[in-house]
Formats: structure tokens, sequence, C-alpha cells
């Protein structure tokens, strides 16, 4: 029997039956259908994102379609402490988190002589520092299990860069050398830690950036898109949230245990070029 994600999509159900999942900056984009996806596979998910008056609905709607338990965390992924009653929270309602996704992330665009120091230390601290303390939070209950997932949501920004995202594309490369550093001390711990670079999907994220990368490449917002955004992918089409969200979930089964420390690309061949 399968669960429809979404048209050409499906996730075996109860192939998470019995798992439960923290994944940070998933109230919209990305991070909302990995969630979707992981509860279509039984798994318990914590939803975590900025207050909003949606945030209730989503996980309820969550709970209802896919009779699961789905709680949500309005953390600052800024706030180290903040992060750590997260994981608190996640293992009170749910017993454990056995599947961690590190997908929270922000974006600025603009040349290096004007880029905002502020905005350099928020989006360091956010992509990149918040993974840390996120997996920092959720080793240790994983090693005790001998069993546990960690997929660090990276970008084709993690293995090439473009101008004017300084701070987004360095702290994409290090989430790359994290993912490679906590595989190689977890592996024989039951735990595989990977990361999924994918190039450009039409998240809230990428629309807030094309009038940014219009400003800052003096062009107007459809040439932003044809001749930046999907220029950079021969596939010349944006990668989906669903692609993104089957990916995660096989990563988080025991059919995908021998792969880890891996950067996957998806992108539409953006990266082989």
């Amino acid at each position: 029997m399968q669960t429809m994600l979404a048209e050409s999509f499906t996730v075996p159900t109860g192939s998470l039956v019995g798992k439960s999942a923290v994944i940070t900056g998933s109230t919209s984009g990305i991070g909302l259908e990995i969630a979707r996806a992981f509860a279509a596979g039984g798994a318990h998910v914590m939803l975590n994102g900025l207050p909003s008056p949606n945030a209730e609905s989503t996980r309820q709607t969550i709970e209802r379609d896919y009779n699961v338990m789905a709680a949500f965390s309005s953390a600052d992924m800024s706030m180290p402490s903040q992060i750590g009653d997260m994981f608190e929270a996640a293992v009170s309602q749910f017993g454990k988190v056995d599947i961690l996704v590190n997908n929270a992330g922000i974006q600025h665009v603009e040349a290096i002589e004007a880029f905002p120091p502020e905005k350099w230390d928020q989006i360091i601290a956010i992509n990149l520092s918040a993974a840390f303390h996120s997996i920092r939070a959720a080793v240790p209950g994983m090693k005790d299990r001998n069993w546990g997932r960690i997929i660090n949501i990276a970008s084709a920004h993690a293995l090439v860069a473009s101008p004017f995202k300084s701070a987004y594309v360095a702290a994409k490369h290090g989430i790359v050398g994290l993912t490679k550093t906590v595989a190689l001390e977890t592996a024989e711990h039951g735990i595989t830690v990977n990361a999924i670079c994918p190039g450009y999907v039409l998240t809230p994220l990428v629309e807030k950036q094309i009038p940014e990368t219009a400003r800052a490449r003096m062009l107007t917002e459809e040439q932003v898109v044809r001749d930046v955004l999907l220029k950079a992918q021969p596939t010349h089409r944006f990668v989906t949230t669903e692609e993104i969200g089957a990916l995660a979930v096989f990563l988080s089964t025991d059919a995908a245990r021998s792969i880890t420390g891996a950067a996957l690309p998806v992108e539409g061949g953006w990266t082989a070029q």
C-alpha cells in the first residue's frame, strides 16, 4: 500500500512508524514538505518556525491527515538555549528524537563591501550554528539507541559559489564540512549524517531573493528567474519540495544505512557543469 505525497511521488505507508523527527524551519517550503513526507511514512513530527496564525492549523492538519502526533516549537534558531528547549519538548512528547532535519535558513543578497555585518552574523547563526547546536542535542540519544538519522539541508551553494551571497555560501559550505565530520564521529553508532544540496526551489526564501538579486545585478525580476536562477540548472526548471521530501524519507530508512557523510546534489545538473 502506498500513500500519495504529490503527483508521481509516494512514500511506503509505515516506512517510518515508531520514529519521531524534529524538522527545523518547517512551517513552509522545503521543511514543511519534509514534515508531511515523514508524517506520511508514519513518523511523529516536531514542527519549528516563527510564531504565526497558521502554525497551529498546520500542526492540526498533519495530525488529522496522517494520524501521527505533531508538535510545534517556536524556538528561535539563533538562540542555543531555545534549541535545547525544543529538543526537551520533543523528547517529552514523543519519548525520543530519531531523526533530525536541519532546514532553518535565511538569505541576504548584497555585494561584500556593502554586506551588513549584522546580516552576516544572523545568517551564520541560523544557517550553520543552529545545525551544530541541534546535532549536539540529538546525538546522545541516538547513540544510546544505536540508531539515528541526521539530514542537513544544504544547497547547491554548498558545492559552488554565486556572487552577492557571501554569508549564505560560507554557511552552506560549512554545513557540508559539519556533515562529514559528524558522519565520521557517529559511523559506528548506527547513525547516518547526510546533506541534501538542492538547487533553486520556488520557496518563500527564493521568492524573496528574486527582487534582491534584481537590485544587486540591475536586472528585472523576470531576467533573474530566466538568466540567473534557472540558467544555472540545465533542466531549466525549479526543483520541487516533493522531490526533496522523498529523498529525505529514503535517507531515513534502513535502505540508506550505508549512505553517510554524503553531499547529495538535487539541482538539475547545476554542479555537473
